[in-house]
């Protein structure tokens, strides 16, 4: 039989928000490679190889399922929420583009429920207008570009999604990224603070400009903001259609 590669987004934590085509995928997969978190939530089986590393590898994992893949194998790269967004499908084609022998190899993308989408239902329908996302993590940009498309974004008036907002290792951005709402937008606007949505650790905090530190985000939190016209009714919060 000959190999192929799914690149598949495992959703944002519940088993039960994997689609079934990714659960499909899984299912003839001789080899799932991916992050060490992401690969442990692979059950193991039979005829199944797991290859989990580390961070920050991610083109070498990408060069690695391509060589299985050209050798015949059925391998399935594995990232939470969509593979899409600031995940592994980037990194498969960005390892792939200098190595024309294997253009021609079964490739697919499988999309999955992103953090951002997960965390906008707990909360209601935030992003019910235009918005964007922004990963704020400065690993493969600078941090004065993060701040730029903030800066951007808000003055547009578009509500934005935020994914890795602050790290043990660079807890200063996002301190830096609230400087910049504060000075783009009015202290009512409000802030989703959705940590470890669809877990049964979840927690959601909604909360006005003004009233946000720094220290209320993590790598487990996506961050939503609203745009000027987003606005709470009951316990929901959600944008209008229209602007």
């Amino acid at each position: 039989m000959s190999g192929w590669l799914a690149v598949a987004g495992l959703g944002p934590g519940a088993d039960a928000l994997i689609t079934p085509e990714v659960q499909a995928a899984l299912a003839e997969a001789t080899d799932v490679v991916g992050y060490i978190p992401y690969v442990a939530r692979i059950a193991p089986r039979p005829g199944l190889t797991l290859h989990p590393s580390d961070n920050r590898v991610e083109l070498d994992r990408a060069r690695d399922a391509l060589r299985m893949v050209a050798e015949g194998r059925r391998v399935v790269v594995v990232s939470s929420g969509d593979p899409g967004v600031f995940a592994m499908a980037s990194a498969v084609f960005e390892a792939l583009e200098p190595c024309p022998e294997w253009h021609g190899l079964d490739i697919r993308v499988l999309p999955g429920i992103t953090a951002m989408l997960a965390a906008a239902a707990a909360a209601g329908a935030p992003l019910g207008h235009d918005f964007c996302a922004i990963n704020l993590s400065d690993n493969l940009k600078p941090l004065d570009t993060v701040l730029r498309r903030v800066r951007l974004a808000a003055e547009a008036d578009f509500a934005m999604a935020f994914y890795n907002p602050r790290s043990r290792a660079r807890p200063e951005g996002f301190g830096r990224v609230l400087e910049v709402l504060r000075a783009c937008c009015e202290p009512g606007r409000l802030m989703i603070f959705a940590r470890a949505v669809s877990t049964p650790e979840q927690a959601l905090r909604i909360l006005p400009l003004s009233e946000v530190t720094e220290d209320m985000a993590d790598m487990r939190t996506v961050v939503i903001v609203g745009s000027s016209r987003t606005r709470q009714v009951g316990r929901f919060t959600y944008t209008p259609r229209s602007a």
